[in-house]
């Protein structure tokens, strides 16, 4: 198989995705790298094969690229896909899609106009924990799906969201939205619908009383992230100069197929891991943990006080093998894959650029709703048009 040669845009934080994406005589390597960043930019150089440009229009129309991964930070995303959209190369956004309901829009307008392939990395829909789940409740384990309670203890919140642009609301919306995407589109995915109605509150509460920050300009220290120390919380150090985004946020959401739903964000817990709980009219599920060892218990035959035992218990699938490095419970390399068959093949995928805009949309919407004091929101549909082309696998109608 000829490799396909992938362009990419950033080598920050998803930068390993490019690593995992370059696979030189199996399938895909990166052929050229747009970093502005000096020391990023030198990082990636030392990829074998690669080269490194600090403007991403040389990669974005080099004919040497067949398809692009943007992977820079999320206020870039819809102006960057876009350009590589009307450039005519197939497109890897990182989620969010973007930080609006109306960028996200365009970029989703854009592949239908263009007719250009358009793949959002919502990796969690191949973490082994999530697609248990999946299979545990489109099997009937709990009956009919009615509620949905979504619990998020960002434990390393501190190191990785308050020390760059995430911290700042001009580049992220919120963290509700940044981080919160991730989990409302698994949220969607096993509850079957999408949300119509948001109701939220949330807070800076740890995080916005320390002083310890560093100068506009001055980069982040080289022990800005460390496993074994940082805590507890007030004793970070060198923050981002501007921290204008929540630290912890409580969502309430109603979903067009009438499931109620709950999510709960909060970046200064000592533990980092997600919670589901999942209630149908037939039972319950809940996983323990959501990387190698955790489980998932189904409670659906009687009634009780309360049981540690389960009526099943099903442990969370290793993931396949790959790098040692494989992001996200070994989900990045199965991404990659899907990402690169439909770039080849085209058709349907386990990933959804209607449901990355509705996560973004939910998101945005129920930060809007923290923002006003917890006031209600609407949550607008996408254009039924483009709700079609994306459903079809974005082939156009025949006639």
């Amino acid at each position: 198989m000829t490799d396909l040669r992938l362009g990419v845009l950033g080598f920050g934080l998803r930068g390993p995705l490019a690593l995992t994406a370059h696979r030189p005589g199996r399938g895909s390597r990166v052929s050229v790298l747009a970093e502005h960043d000096p020391l990023l930019r030198e990082a990636a150089a030392r990829i074998p094969g690669v080269r490194t440009v600090d403007d991403h229009r040389e990669v974005v129309h080099d004919p040497d690229v067949d398809a692009v991964l943007v992977l820079t930070p999320d206020h870039t995303h819809a102006d960057l896909a876009g350009e590589a959209l009307r450039a005519g190369k197939p497109v890897f956004v990182e989620k969010p899609l973007d930080i609006t309901i109306e960028r996200c829009d365009a970029v989703l307008r854009t592949a239908f106009e263009t007719g250009t392939r358009l793949y959002v990395g919502h990796n969690m829909r191949h973490m082994p924990v999530i697609r248990l789940m999946r299979d545990l409740v489109r099997g009937g384990a709990v009956g009919t799906v009615k509620t949905v309670w979504v619990r998020h203890f960002v434990g390393f919140g501190g190191d990785w969201y308050f020390k760059d642009w995430h911290a700042e609301r001009r580049f992220t919306t919120g963290l509700l939205l940044q981080k919160g995407a991730h989990d409302i589109d698994v949220l969607h995915w096993l509850a079957g619908g999408y949300t119509r109605q948001v109701q939220a509150l949330g807070d800076l509460m740890v995080y916005g009383g320390n002083p310890h920050r560093r100068e506009p300009g001055e980069p982040r220290s080289e022990d800005w992230y460390t496993e074994d120390g940082h805590w507890p919380p007030h004793t970070q150090r060198a923050l981002n100069p501007v921290i204008d985004v929540e630290d912890v946020s409580l969502v309430n959401l109603r979903l067009d197929n009438g499931v109620l739903a709950a999510y709960q964000q909060c970046h200064f817990t000592p533990d980092y891991w997600r919670n589901y709980t999942v209630i149908g009219d037939a039972g319950r599920l809940e996983n323990f943990g959501d990387g190698p060892g955790a489980v998932v218990k189904v409670w659906n035959s009687r009634r009780s006080g309360h049981r540690a035992l389960a009526d099943a218990e099903y442990p969370v699938p290793e993931p396949p093998e790959g790098p040692e490095d494989a992001g996200h419970g070994g989900a990045d390399p199965l991404l990659i894959d899907e990402f690169l068959r439909f770039v080849r093949e085209g058709g349907r995928t386990d990933t959804s650029p209607v449901a990355a805009r509705m996560a973004v949309a939910a998101g945005f919407r129920a930060t809007e709703s923290l923002r006003d004091g917890g006031s209600a929101r609407e949550v607008p549909a996408l254009d039924p048009e483009l709700v079609a082309y994306f459903e079809r696998g974005q082939v156009p109608e025949e006639g």
